[in-house]
């Protein structure tokens, strides 16, 4: 999937656009998809592709939402040098929005912990149709 900068810009909210495609990031705390405990999907906020199962959603305590697995083929990592110590950022393989960073600190059985911006996904409760993938 290409769209340009503008493109997005133009389509997505401007916090939104910011955190996708600037690799910005939201305060803690900030997101209702925190505290999300329904049975769902979570998808990327930009092109609509699943990344994340509910099941695999935990409570960190880090004020965002947290999974310990994604959905097959849906992630992709490169290395973040923005602090003093590197990170492992990651991106919505499809459109290559940022999600969030990946620690090695989260639960059984992978023992990561995908700490994802609320901004940059959409919840979908069980039951109801996922949204088309944006083209």
């Amino acid at each position: 999937m290409t769209k340009t900068d503008e493109q997005w810009r133009q389509l997505l909210p401007p916090e939104r656009y910011r955190i996708l495609f600037k690799e910005g990031t939201e305060p803690p705390n900030s997101s209702p998809l925190d505290k999300e405990t329904r049975d769902g999907t979570y998808v990327c906020a930009a092109c609509f592709q699943p990344l994340f199962d509910s099941a695999h959603k935990y409570d960190s305590g880090t004020g965002w939402p947290s999974f310990f697995d994604h959905l097959p083929d849906a992630l992709g990592t490169k290395r973040d040098f923005k602090l003093i110590w590197p990170r492992t950022e990651y991106h919505c393989s499809r459109c290559g929005g940022h999600q969030g960073h990946v620690f090695n600190d989260g639960p059984p059985p992978t023992g990561k912990r995908w700490c994802n911006n609320g901004l940059a996904l959409e919840f979908i409760p069980r039951g109801e149709a996922l949204p088309e993938l944006r083209t």
